[in-house]
């Protein structure tokens, strides 16, 4: 595995495992909001231990042994510099706490209506996909490719199940912001609060 594959690996090793995540807390979040250090725990064993596993026994499937093309190197460091832009704006957005679904199992929380959120739903879900997309270039294989569609299956899934969830904790609030903001392609139209800061408005 050359020195592009280790990139494409840890790539693949944060991300992977997001989808699978979610399909542990979101639809028990009722129960590990009464046992919050349980569903962290359970989540990370049932999503980053088998995808870690899974890299390793499949690591020659997974990794080309020969470097890329010129482009394909672009293109992999490239989509990957823009998921970490991505990352560093929800980063700011949200916090940390919100970031790892804090809120989500401790019931509270607000929806976040301003910075990158006033223009797309979902940028976490679209940076990791970014991500995949830079790694599958760089590790160069068929299977890889495979990976990343298996993966954008689960994570469409894993959105479903995160956006019943907010409706639950949310109501109407969160009704009105999804139809004001689109969920996978971003909106580019000036965004305003209204004067109690409770709505936005698209001019």
């Amino acid at each position: 595995m050359t020195f592009l594959g280790w990139i494409a690996a840890v790539i693949l090793f944060l991300q992977l495992p997001i989808p699978l995540y979610w399909f542990v807390m979101h639809p028990q979040v009722d129960y590990w909001r009464g046992h919050q250090k349980a569903g962290y725990t359970t989540g990370l064993l049932l999503s980053w231990l088998p995808v870690s596993v899974l890299l390793v026994i499949f690591r020659r499937e997974l990794f080309r042994v020969t470097w890329p093309p010129a482009w394909e190197i672009m293109a992999g460091f490239t989509l990957i510099l823009c998921e970490l832009w991505i990352f560093r704006r929800v980063h700011k957005d949200l916090g940390t706490n919100r970031l790892i679904g804090q809120t989500e199992l401790s019931g509270g929380g607000q929806i976040e209506r301003g910075g990158i959120y006033a223009r797309i739903r979902h940028p976490r879900y679209i940076g990791s996909f970014l991500a995949i997309l830079g790694a599958c270039f760089l590790a160069g294989t068929r299977v890889t490719w495979v990976v990343a569609a298996v993966w954008l299956v689960l994570t469409r899934i894993a959105i479903v199940l995160e956006e019943r969830e907010l409706r639950d904790r949310f109501g109407v609030s969160y009704q009105e912001y999804c139809r004001r903001v689109p969920r996978f392609v971003p909106s580019f139209a000036k965004a305003a609060k209204t004067a109690d800061d409770e709505e936005f408005r698209i001019e």
